[in-house]
């Protein structure tokens, strides 16, 4: 007897049908066998299938059964296809008196039949809505990444006997209620716990209102990392397809979610600096998203910025400008989303004293030049902003006088992104950072003084073309900040001090 069950293949952060063929009654030697290009993982699936079908009262297949994972040149990877096997064994087998054409089934088994998490999802669901199925039976914890999907009903399920008496009818099984899009809080962390330190907070303000990269250089100690870790608390809330793609890769790369994380938004990355090119970008034999994808839609903190690998820094240019990294394989390419804010934190020198009034720097000239240049002018050129974070005199840091709180921030930062939203309206452009270099001129338009003064700072402060584009972006931000319609001197100054690298 033949039964099939849909199921499906990750590749990348999407879905590709599979349908698990069973064959039952055939002649030959009576065994399993698994055909339809699959790895290790899914050819030990038998002996899972096998033993939770014995632990969950069923009895195995009296005869030779093939097992086929169609279409045939997608290879299979993972222990996600020994739920719908299963399913397809008792289906052709006669054991259960249903049908399973109208879902589709992903999740691991354990040897007592329980139904284990498996990576993917949000990606399977979103799938099984573009096949016009009814609904998905997944894992309960993993089901509960999927429920942001409107359309299809989201099941969630905890053992492969659960599964059987659903199909049969012979159970009641309730969709999980589809989530309420909110984000979270994020704890303790507030802008107003930073003492002093006025213009870096300014500068994280710009950055986060306009997308744009940020580079903090300043002594140990100063409070770099702990303006970083509060950018996410001034970042609008994402809508709901930025949440939705969010999960994806969140899902996708296995980083299950716990009720807790369900919903807070933004993500935060940060990557220690002994990561490999491969860990940050993505990749491997069957490709799977790194770092800078997992920070798409949020923040990618790379602390320590100078101590990262030359080559795993370089790789960095090519998503800073696309918003996406592909990673070819003999297999075919993936294409991971990677559009995300840069922020980055170094010390001016080896010692990290360089500039400071506390203690004095040991480092020889050439020893700094040579620190510095671990940070190519390419790379460097693709940081819309760079500001030195100097120390903060006692006084402050002893005063009861507290700076302006997460909350105070983030509302003329949404202002600013909803004057964005409006202003790039029908084209593909989200924030200030991402216009085209085609269109600067477009959105950036400058009167006879403030070009005066962008031709000064490119004689004498070595702009780059590349660089000049950026101050400008970013002096759009500073207007969209102030509510101004047009970008005045002051915007175009304010934005040529954050370009501290250039003149150093």
């Amino acid at each position: 007897m033949l039964a099939s069950v849909h199921s499906g293949a990750l590749w990348g952060v999407e879905s590709l049908a599979v349908a698990v063929e069973v064959n039952t009654g055939e002649r030959g030697e009576l065994r399993l066998v698994l055909v339809g290009l699959p790895d290790a993982a899914v050819k030990e699936s038998l002996d899972r299938v096998c033993s939770a079908l014995q632990n969950s009262k069923f009895k195995l297949p009296h005869t030779r059964t093939t097992i086929n994972l169609s279409p045939g040149h997608i290879r299979k990877e993972g222990p996600m296809y020994d739920l719908p096997i299963a399913i397809g064994v008792l289906l052709a087998s006669g054991q259960i008196n249903g049908s399973a054409s109208d879902f589709l089934i992903a999740g691991e088994l354990s040897l007592s039949g329980k139904v284990l998490p498996i990576r993917g999802a949000v990606a399977l669901a979103i799938q099984a809505k573009r096949q016009g199925l009814r609904g998905v039976l997944l894992p309960k914890t993993s089901a509960k990444e999927a429920v942001l999907i409107d359309g299809i009903d989201i099941y969630g399920v905890e053992s492969l006997g659960e599964v059987a008496r659903f199909l049969e009818k012979r159970d009641s099984l309730q969709p999980l209620p589809h989530e309420k899009w909110e984000t979270g809080s994020y704890g303790d962390l507030d802008f107003s716990d930073i003492r002093g330190q006025e213009l870096a907070k300014r500068a994280a303000e710009v950055a986060v209102a306009g997308g744009h990269n940020l580079v903090m250089v300043g002594c140990p100690g100063v409070g770099k990392s702990m303006i970083a870790k509060r950018l996410p608390t001034i970042m609008p809330p994402p809508t709901l397809d930025e949440l939705i793609e969010i999960r994806a890769i969140h899902s996708t790369a296995g980083t299950f979610f716990s009720d807790s994380q369900l919903s807070i938004g933004r993500p935060f990355r940060a990557p220690h600096h002994t990561i490999s090119r491969v860990g940050l970008v993505g990749g491997g034999s069957n490709p799977r998203p790194g770092e800078i994808s997992l920070a798409h839609n949020g923040i990618l903190f790379l602390d320590e910025l100078a101590e990262f690998a030359r080559n795993t820094l370089e790789s960095l240019r090519q998503p800073l400008d696309d918003g996406f990294v592909s990673i070819s394989r003999s297999i075919g390419k993936v294409r991971f989303p990677s559009s995300f804010t840069l922020v980055a934190a170094m010390n001016p020198c080896p010692c990290g004293y360089l500039g400071s009034k506390k203690r004095r720097c040991t480092c020889s000239r050439k020893q700094i030049c040579d620190y510095r240049s671990r940070i190519s002018g390419p790379l460097l050129d693709r940081m819309d902003m760079h500001i030195d974070v100097p120390s903060v005199s006692p006084e402050i840091f002893a005063g009861q006088t507290y700076g302006e709180t997460s909350e105070q921030i983030r509302i003329r930062v949404a202002a600013a992104r909803e004057r964005q939203k409006k202003r790039f309206a029908g084209k593909k452009i989200y924030c200030n950072a991402r216009i085209p270099d085609g269109l600067v001129r477009k959105f950036c338009v400058l009167g006879a003084e403030e070009t005066d003064l962008v031709k000064c700072a490119m004689d004498q402060g070595a702009l780059s073309a590349r660089a000049c584009g950026r101050v400008l972006r970013v002096a759009r931000t500073i207007a969209d900040i102030c509510d101004c319609e047009n970008i005045i001197p002051f915007h175009i100054l304010e934005a040529l001090q954050y370009r501290l690298l250039d003149i150093t």
